[in-house]
């Protein structure tokens, strides 16, 4: 899937939902507990009662790397009904990695090829060879942490060094290493105001915002500074969706949520004219 491809997913749904399906075990429905595997039930049952209103899905990959080896099954089992049942929505480890070289090779291995996500989340703390192994594979995106909206963010991302502050430097030079078609950059909600100076650098490229919703970032906000012409943007909501509801019925509930937030969507690609 690439820059065309997504925008194209986006013009038919009306839409640039991103649904993290940050599935905790302790917050699931009473009901759902018995089950034999209760986080995958679950997050079937959400992807069934959203998929029409989003274009992304993006599993944290912590919340089922702290169940273990059952958790990593049930990441893949999860990964695999989305290609599955609903082929063409875009799929996001949000895995955070990013290593020297020979590690990040058999992260990206792990992602792209034992497992067929489309994009993973990256540090690139540690640089360009710790972020190139994952660039390597044709189809596949790198989301590179550029501004992230917790508190700790201020400890470095804003540190200015000649005019320049880390996230801006972190842009500049990580724009050379990859294109349009496989490069995009997290940028959390809560931060929209800076999507302004973003775009100065990186006018075109797809940014991930997280932090609409239960984190309390502006969905309106984000439109309005960060749309490019087509689109660029992915924007995650999670807990607002996937927890709005603990009842048997979290499932409509969520379905519900996602379709208000696609009709918001909807009316601001219409007023960019992009629908």
């Amino acid at each position: 899937m690439d820059h065309k491809d997504l925008f194209r997913a986006i013009s038919e749904k009306k839409s640039f939902l991103c649904i993290g399906l940050d599935s905790e075990l302790e917050k699931l429905p009473p009901s759902l507990r018995k089950a034999k595997d209760p986080v995958l039930e679950f997050n079937k049952r959400i992807i069934d009662s959203t998929h029409k209103y989003a274009v992304a899905y993006k599993p944290n990959t912590a919340f089922y790397e702290s169940m273990g080896a059952g958790g990593w099954k049930t990441l893949e089992s999860t990964l695999d009904y989305i290609k599955t049942r609903y082929p063409g929505i875009f799929v996001i480890a949000d895995a955070k990695r990013g290593d020297i070289g020979n590690t990040s090779k058999m992260y990206a291995r792990a992602f792209f090829e034992t497992m067929d996500f489309d994009a993973v989340t990256v540090a690139p703390y540690m640089g360009e060879d710790s972020v190139a192994p994952f660039l390597e594979y044709t189809g596949k995106w790198v989301i590179l942490l550029v501004l992230t909206s917790n508190k700790g963010a201020d400890d470095f991302q804003y540190h200015n060094e000649d005019g320049l502050m880390l996230y801006e430097r972190v842009l500049t030079l990580s724009s050379r290493w990859g294109t349009l078609n496989n490069l995009m950059y997290v940028v959390g909600a809560t931060r929209a105001e800076m999507l302004k100076e973003i775009r100065q650098i990186v006018p075109d490229h797809f940014l991930l915002v997280p932090g609409v919703g239960a984190q309390g970032g502006s969905l309106g906000d984000v439109a309005r500074y960060g749309m490019t012409g087509k689109c660029g943007l992915l924007v995650n909501s999670s807990r607002a969706i996937i927890f709005a509801d603990s009842s048997e019925n979290f499932d409509k509930t969520a379905g519900e949520k996602a379709r208000e937030t696609q009709m918001e969507m909807e009316a601001s690609l219409a007023v960019h004219k992009l629908i």
